[in-house]
């Protein structure tokens, strides 16, 4: 879609939004290095042998990857037992993306369907959606496949199941993600993807994306009366 405006992109289709970046920061008030090291604590416990690097981890999805490709099911299944409720607890004290909120109801309020779709479990996602009161805005909701890494995104799996749970043609659909496993999922998925560069070095890293933003409010301004009024009379 090489030439594609953001308007192009987000004002006419199912919208698709990864979750911790574009929606809100999960670990803002649980940092993801401590609930990383958590993880690790609980292998060691387990006597689960790690690199490294692997201990040194401030990714808690990098630790949980490392486990689904090096140890049994029923380790990558604690692990991710755990992840979960630290997610949960994280989601409370979440901090919003500006401007997220807005491109949420301003698609809603165009008519437009949103799914969430993310590497971080369904359940932290919805319990924020409720929080916030997104709920009833958001349509579907694509949380990391249970005990299974190999599915998060990069894999286009989570992205096509949010497509297939809207009802949409992936043609139509667009995917708003914060790192290059959001591109890259997108891209396999064959579904259109704005790139958010909420950092600065981002923003050449994705010039792979459709479309490059820096802040969401970029994507909530298409969303405002006077560009739909615009885009109603382009199309008349």
């Amino acid at each position: 879609m090489s030439g594609s405006t953001l308007s192009d992109l987000v004002g006419v289709g199912p919208l698709l939004l990864d979750f911790d970046g574009p929606v809100c920061s999960i670990f803002a008030g649980y940092p993801a290095p401590r609930v990383a090291a958590e993880l690790v604590a609980l292998l060691d416990v387990k006597g689960v042998a790690m690199p490294e690097e692997v201990r040194g981890e401030g990714d808690p999805l990098a630790v949980l990857r490392w486990v689904g490709e090096t140890c049994p099911h029923d380790l990558t299944a604690a692990v991710e037992e755990a992840l979960c409720a630290a997610e949960l607890h994280a989601a409370g004290t979440a901090e919003p993306t500006p401007f997220g909120r807005e491109v949420i109801l301003g698609a809603h309020a165009r008519g437009l369907p949103v799914a969430v779709v993310s590497n971080n479990s369904a359940t932290a996602i919805e319990a924020y959606l409720t929080t916030h009161d997104l709920t009833a805005c958001v349509a579907s909701v694509i949380g990391r496949a249970y005990a299974d890494p190999r599915r998060m995104k990069p894999d286009p799996g989570p992205v096509l199941d949010a497509v297939r749970a809207l009802g949409a043609a992936t043609e139509r659909c667009t995917l708003v993600g914060d790192s290059l496993s959001d591109i890259e999922a997108a891209r396999a998925a064959n579904v259109a993807v704005v790139g958010y560069a909420n950092r600065p070095w981002k923003t050449e890293a994705f010039a792979s994306a459709d479309v490059v933003v820096t802040s969401m409010w970029e994507i909530a301004e298409v969303f405002s009366p006077a560009c739909a009024h615009q885009s109603d009379d382009e199309v008349e």
